[in-house]
């Protein structure tokens, strides 16, 4: 019995049907980017792995596939610490940290603000499950070199129109800021061992619910009650007793912000990267249980490769968990012509008459023709061939017949 042989856990092939469908989808978000002014870039799947554990990463840093050096001795595994000690390399687990390296590298030959998209694919050990896998496409836009909220407008004006112009109806982005929460934290007293540890637990409000926080904060010795009263005001518009006003203001004008997607004021939104620095943003979707995008601030990392400070903001949309949500029109008729080329057909003959084809402008996918054609031209009409015609020896295109495949 022959075995099934399946792509690695976590990762999938795609027929050809599906990656022109996730191909078409794709030059929707590049064109509504571009038309916002930004530039396609690309980095190489992997960075040094001293960078991508540098600390920036979050829990992510965790989940990142390493690659091993090259010459390694039995000694060398025996005497290393941790596998970290044996790898010189990485794949890379978002494109963030990537960008910032390829910005230190390239500064000089670039605008002083620029605005950069990337599209491609990053890695990650994660558990497979729904909307989870371990290689997928992430889709980045990232403004470098303008410290104002003008950056944060305009990404998140671009993330509505590619949105809108892939007829995603009922998104959101749900908007918050590091500095806020830094500066709840300092209001409810949380000590400045126990914030990391505090957000994280934040950050499970969806999950086990506002009670669940307050006593898992209290095992921890942290006031949760008074700390979610303190971020349910700032959610209310206010300042409580104590908070300085004055650090609502940015989130205050971002919140004001007409972007052409609805803007969600949620002081409670953490976002896990540790190099987020000010606003943060969540994309979210009535129909799904998980984000379809993020992003934030991120104004020292750059400074960390290049030397010098360097303010940036970026936003990704989850590639893999929005294409299922989109539904686009039909494209124009498109001629695709599965040229069917009996076995007597010399092979110079058959190339000649798919060359003719071509060159009057129409798509040719060339099969030898089986007994019976029926089970192929099936499987051809499933990927998008539209005609037939019947190469027979002696033949020529100009005396093709096209047939509309039924």
């Amino acid at each position: 019995m022959a075995t099934q042989v399946h792509p690695p856990r976590g990762m999938r092939d795609f027929l050809p049907v599906d990656k022109r469908r996730r191909e078409r989808v794709l030059r929707v978000i590049r064109d509504a980017y571009e038309a916002h002014g930004f530039e396609e870039i690309e980095t190489p799947v992997v960075e040094d792995a001293s960078r991508l554990h540098a600390g920036l990463g979050g829990d992510n840093e965790k989940l990142a596939f390493a690659v091993m050096r090259r010459g390694l001795t039995v000694d060398d595994l025996r005497e290393a610490a941790s596998p970290l000690e044996l790898a010189d390399l990485g794949l890379r687990f978002d494109l963030t940290v990537p960008l910032a390296r390829f910005l230190a590298t390239h500064r000089s030959s670039l605008p002083p603000v620029f605005r950069a998209i990337q599209v491609a694919p990053v890695w990650r050990a994660e558990r497979p499950q729904r909307g989870r896998f371990r290689q997928f496409v992430q889709c980045d836009i990232d403004i470098a070199g303008e410290p104002g909220i003008a950056a944060e407008l305009e990404l998140l004006a671009a993330t509505g129109d590619a949105l809108e112009r892939l007829g995603i109806d009922g998104a959101r982005i749900r908007i918050n800021d590091r500095r806020v929460l830094a500066a709840a934290l300092e209001h409810a007293g949380v000590p400045e061992d126990q914030r990391d540890a505090t957000l994280i637990t934040v950050d499970k409000l969806d999950k086990i619910g506002r009670e669940g926080v307050a006593e898992e904060l209290a095992g921890r010795g942290v006031d949760g009650e008074r700390l979610l009263a303190t971020l349910d005001a700032i959610g209310a518009g206010e300042a409580p007793e104590g908070f300085d006003a004055a650090t609502l203001e940015p989130l205050r004008e971002l919140q004001a912000a007409h972007v052409g997607i609805p803007l969600e004021l949620d002081p409670t939104l953490v976002r896990g990267m540790g190099y987020y620095t000010g606003a943060i943003f969540e994309v979210a979707h009535p129909d799904l249980p998980f984000s379809i995008g993020g992003g934030g601030r991120y104004d020292g990392m750059v400074g960390r490769f290049l030397g010098q400070e360097v303010p940036a903001v970026g936003i990704s949309l989850g590639f893999e968990r929005l294409v299922d949500l989109v539904e686009l029109p039909e494209e124009g008729e498109r001629e695709v012509v599965a040229l069917l080329v009996d076995k007597q057909v010399p092979a110079l003959e058959a190339l000649a008459a798919k060359r003719a084809l071509v060159a009057a402008g129409r798509t040719v996918r060339m099969q030898r023709r089986p007994k019976n054609p029926q089970g192929l031209l099936d499987q051809l009409a499933a990927s998008g061939a539209t005609h037939v015609a019947f190469l027979r020896p002696g033949g020529s295109a100009e005396g093709l017949e096209l047939k509309p495949i039924a």
